[in-house]
């Protein structure tokens, strides 16, 4: 961006691209100097299917700065207070580094700031997703980037004609207290049974029902028969069990943009890399990969481990955590050109539904992932398996259902797969000190989630014949869920401590919210046996989730073999 009279496009004041529009009495940005007056894209217009329309408005010449004046006599001067940040910096700068973790190898999310960017931001109105985003929850988010060729240079990547399947897809779980994130991939390559989902029509608007598909890629979940984004939403629960709450897509150019828009992104390969179909060429070690170059690191296959997609996942998560870090360094944040680039680039590669498409709603869901450490961001795959039906030759993979459940239940459990911070368990710690009440005084609900038959019936006969919680009741069965946990209401919170000592619960498992009413119509805390439970009597550990999967962190640079 050039500034004409005024020096390098670094050195504009984010504050001297907004102009008031006397015509809507809000400010609107202006990106490039001129004379006289400009035209800025107008508010978005989304179709049926969240297509876009622009309308010129005019705006007033931008504001120009005045000419410094001569500084005091050095007698006279004071020292200055230190001027404030202008607003859009603010916005700029909290929302860069949260919206990193949403930016997928061939999808972008959001550096967003202020209103002339939401014009860029297209929404669809898709079955399944949440009505807005509530920053006091955990979220499910899935990003995904689809194999359709648009834009100018994308003629050797994806399927001829492609009408735009899941290409790459990345669900991102954020913890409910934000200390910790999971992004987990599903390959593209997975065979699933895709289920039956509701589609808007692109012609009419109306709802129509797509039969399921048994026994099909992951991909065919978005495209193939009019399928949206909701239907892959709706398929990745079928397979996790997971539900997902919104959705982020973009193709292609969303890399090119993205990382050219942050001057490039630092990538790592164990060997030299030569590959003719990608026409990728690396020298071994560290190098810096942006536009073309990045989305032919990205897209390469057959220069790494096993030459199939999983060994491209793991490319994809490292360029992944390599640009978060990039997002979130002071070479990003300290340059308003970088940012500017990067906003713009960001809103227009995005596609998202309606729950989030608003400028507020994507910059509400960057400053709740920028609180999340990056060593506290884990990167990991569905646990997979050859498919027996590939025969010889494998090409697709089947769930792995030894393993994946464990990463599925910490997921729906809200459990975190990286030690967290030592502020978290000094919390946790917190919650078991103070009175407890005697065990007579504890009046509780149980619960078996632990899926082993009779665990509610033989903890409540321990409880009321060995320890004296004869208030107890033995309520049922409840889904399946990785941990053990102890829900009361903070009048509660002494009843909770005894009873959390006796079953020998950490901190974690105690989560204050609100009690239940018990079959006489008084509270009760909710207490839930999790696959964490070994038996009446045996003490029941908490903390992070054992599984056994590879994973990384955005924190550390693994270089692709």
């Amino acid at each position: 961006m050039d500034a004409q009279g005024r020096g390098r496009a670094d050195d504009i004041d984010p504050a001297d691209q907004w102009v008031l529009n006397p015509q809507t009495g809000d400010y609107e940005l202006r990106l490039t100097p001129s004379a006289g007056q400009s035209k800025v894209p107008g508010p978005r217009r989304t179709g049926p299917r969240g297509t876009r329309r622009e309308e010129p408005r005019d705006v007033p010449a931008q504001r120009r700065r005045r000419a410094p004046q001569a500084p005091p006599p050095a007698a006279n001067r004071r020292r200055s207070k230190a001027k404030k940040k202008s607003t859009v910096k603010k916005v700029l700068l909290w929302t860069s580094g949260g919206a990193a973790f949403v930016v997928l190898v061939a999808a972008g999310g959001g550096y967003l700031y202020y209103r002339h960017l939401d014009g860029n931001i297209t929404a669809q109105d898709v079955v399944g997703a949440k009505n807005g985003f509530s920053k006091d929850e955990a979220f499910n988010l899935l990003v995904i980037g689809t194999d359709k060729r648009t834009g100018k240079g994308n003629e050797g990547y994806g399927d001829k004609g492609s009408v735009g399947h899941a290409d790459t897809n990345v669900l991102l779980h954020v913890s409910k207290d934000r200390t910790n994130a999971t992004a987990l991939s599903i390959p593209r390559d997975l065979i699933v049974d895709v289920p039956q989902c509701q589609a808007k029509d692109a012609e009419s608007g109306e709802l129509k029902t797509i039969p399921g598909t048994p026994d099909v890629r992951f991909n065919t979940s978005l495209g193939q028969s009019d399928r949206d984004a909701g239907c892959t939403m709706a398929t990745v629960k079928a397979v996790t069990g997971i539900t997902v709450d919104h959705f982020m897509m973009a193709d292609f150019n969303a890399v090119k943009t993205l990382s050219s828009a942050v001057g490039g992104v630092e990538v790592c390969v164990a060997k030299p890399v030569d590959d003719p179909d990608s026409h990728l060429k690396l020298p071994a070690g560290k190098s810096v990969v942006k536009g073309e170059d990045a989305l032919a690191f990205l897209r390469t296959r057959h220069s790494f481990g096993n030459q199939g997609d999983l060994d491209r996942i793991k490319v994809q998560q490292q360029f992944l955590g390599s640009l978060a870090r990039k997002m979130s360094s002071s070479d990003t944040l300290t340059s308003p050109g970088k940012l500017t680039s990067l906003a713009e680039a960001a809103t227009k590669a995005l596609t998202v539904d309606k729950g989030i498409g608003s400028l507020s709603k994507l910059k509400d869901i960057a400053l709740e992932i920028k609180k999340v450490p990056p060593k506290n961001l884990t990167f990991l795959t569905v646990p997979v398996r050859d498919n027996p039906a590939d025969g010889v030759v494998h090409k697709t993979v089947i769930v792995d259902e030894g393993t994946a459940p464990q990463v599925f239940d910490a997921i729906k459990n809200d459990v975190s797969l990286t030690e967290t911070k030592k502020k978290q368990k000094a919390a946790e710690d917190a919650k078991l000190k103070g009175p407890k009440s005697a065990a007579g005084d504890v009046r509780v609900d149980l619960y078996n989630g632990s899926g082993k038959t009779g665990a509610a019936q033989s903890t409540l006969t321990w409880l009321q014949n060995s320890e004296g919680v004869t208030k107890s009741s033995q309520m049922g069965n409840k889904p399946s869920q990785a941990r053990t946990t102890l829900e009361y209401s903070p009048d509660q919170a002494d009843q909770a401590r005894r009873l959390a000592d006796i079953m020998g619960l950490s901190g974690s498992a105690l989560k204050e919210g609100k009690s239940e009413t018990n079959d006489q119509g008084l509270p009760a805390l909710v207490l839930i046996l999790g696959k964490d439970f070994k038996g009446a009597g045996t003490p029941v550990s908490g903390g992070t989730a054992k599984v056994d999967a590879d994973k990384t962190t955005a924190d550390k640079t693994v270089c692709a073999k």
